[in-house]
C-alpha cells in the first residue's frame, strides 16, 4: 500500500492536521476534511501534491456523505479514515448545560459515526480500516476535573468503535488512544483550549498536577505520525483494536 489513500477528518488545526500532513509526507494520497476551508487548504498544499481539501462539518449527515464521496473521487478509492474531529467544554460538571452536551456529542460521538458510515462502502471495497482518536482521559486516568463533557464523549467514542466492530468484521476499526502530545507548530497546536475560561483553568491547575493527570512528560508528534502512517498501512488484516500512543506515566 505505497500510495495508500487517507482521509483525516478533522484535519485544519492541532493534531488531526499534523497527522494529515505527515501522512502527506510520507508518501500518502491524502483529503483533509474540516470546517475551515482556507486553512486545509493551507495544510493541503503543506502536505504535498497528492492532496486535497474538502470542506465538511461532521454535525451534518449531508456533508459527511459529500465529502466523503468527493474524497473517494479525488484519491480514486479510500483505503483508511483518521477522525480527529472532537471539542471539549471546560467547565464545571454542574454548570454543563443541556445545548452543550447535545454540542460536545454532535461532534465527538455522532459525527464521527456519520462519517464513517458514509465511508464504509469504499472501506468494504477497499478492505481498509478507521482510526478514532480517543483520549487516556476516557480509559487510562481518572476524569480530568472541569472536562467531563471531553471525558464522557470520548469513553462514547471508545464503545462506538466497538459497536461498528461487532457488525463490520470486514472493515478494522481501531481505538487509538493519545497521551499528552507536543503538537505541532502554528495552527498545528491543538485548538482544544482556545476557548477555555483561563480563569477557571488555573483554577483546576493544581487538582491536575496532584492527581498526576498533568505531567512534563510528552510524547513527539514525529512518533505519532509515525505510528498512524504504519496503522493505516495494514489495512484491515492487521486488525489492531487499539493502540495507545502516550508518554510513560509513573507506575
Amino acid at each position: 500500500m505505497s500510495n495508500v489513500r487517507v482521509v483525516v477528518v478533522g484535519a485544519s488545526t492541532g493534531l488531526g492536521r499534523c497527522l494529515a500532513i505527515g501522512l502527506g509526507q510520507r508518501g500518502a494520497s491524502v483529503a483533509l476534511l474540516a470546517r475551515r476551508e482556507s486553512l486545509i487548504a493551507d495544510a493541503a498544499r503543506e502536505a504535498g501534491p497528492e492532496s486535497f481539501a474538502i470542506p465538511c462539518d461532521v454535525t451534518d449527515e449531508a456533508s459527511c456523505r459529500s465529502a466523503i464521496g468527493q474524497a473517494a473521487e479525488k484519491l480514486g478509492g479510500i483505503d483508511a479514515v483518521i477522525i480527529s474531529a472532537g471539542i471539549g467544554e471546560l467547565r464545571r460538571i454542574e454548570e454543563l448545560d443541556a445545548a452543550t452536551w447535545q454540542r460536545v456529542f454532535a461532534t465527538n460521538v455522532v459525527g464521527a459515526s456519520l462519517i464513517t458510515a458514509a465511508a464504509l462502502p469504499h472501506l468494504k471495497e477497499s478492505g481498509g480500516m478507521v482510526a478514532f482518536l480517543s483520549s487516556v482521559s476516557a480509559s487510562l486516568t481518572a476524569p480530568w476535573p472541569g472536562l467531563a463533557s471531553y471525558t464522557v464523549t470520548k469513553a462514547a467514542l471508545d464503545k462506538l468503535v466497538e459497536a461498528w466492530r461487532a457488525e463490520h468484521l470486514e472493515v478494522g476499526f481501531t481505538r487509538l488512544i493519545i497521551g499528552e502530545c507536543a503538537g505541532g507548530q502554528g495552527e498545528g497546536i491543538s485548538q482544544l483550549t482556545a476557548s477555555w475560561d483561563m480563569e477557571l483553568a488555573g483554577e483546576l491547575f493544581p487538582a491536575w498536577t496532584a492527581r498526576g493527570l498533568l505531567t512534563d512528560k510528552l510524547i513527539d508528534v514525529d512518533h505519532l505520525v509515525g505510528a498512524v502512517d504504519a496503522l493505516v498501512r495494514f489495512g484491515s488484516s492487521a486488525s489492531v483494536p487499539t493502540l495507545a500512543i502516550t508518554p510513560r506515566r509513573p507506575i
